[in-house]
């Protein structure tokens, strides 16, 4: 059983779907069932992924997430007291998204470390 607001990801050919209406059965792609993704909210070493929330600004990372063609953020999704807001970025982008209302959670997607979570 899914849940709303769920990630999940094919892992033949990559595919990223999130769940916004729940329901009994499995989620699949290229013949296989989609791996839930579990949100990382703790940076190691020298990664820079753990959303920061600065009044209603949001940036990945404390020092700035890098943007290169091979390693970027692909989206950042905030959810504030007053819904959603979701950005989807390009290499070259910068990490950084401002909102209206206090942020309440932030998640976001690295194309080689996975999804995070403030």
């Amino acid at each position: 059983m899914t849940k709303k607001e769920q990630i999940y990801k094919c892992n033949v050919c990559g595919n990223i779907v999130e769940v916004l209406h729940p329901g009994a059965g499995e989620l699949v792609c290229c013949g296989q069932p989609m791996d839930l993704m579990v949100a990382q909210k703790k940076d190691k070493g020298s990664e820079k992924h753990v959303p920061v929330i600065e009044g209603s600004s949001v940036k990945i990372g404390k020092e700035e997430h890098p943007s290169l063609e091979e390693h970027y953020i692909e989206w950042i999704e905030v959810m504030t007291d007053e819904g959603v807001c979701k950005r989807f970025l390009e290499p070259g982008d910068r990490p950084v998204i401002d909102v209206s209302g206090s942020v309440t959670r932030v998640r976001a997607y690295c194309n080689i470390h996975g999804l995070w979570e403030s």
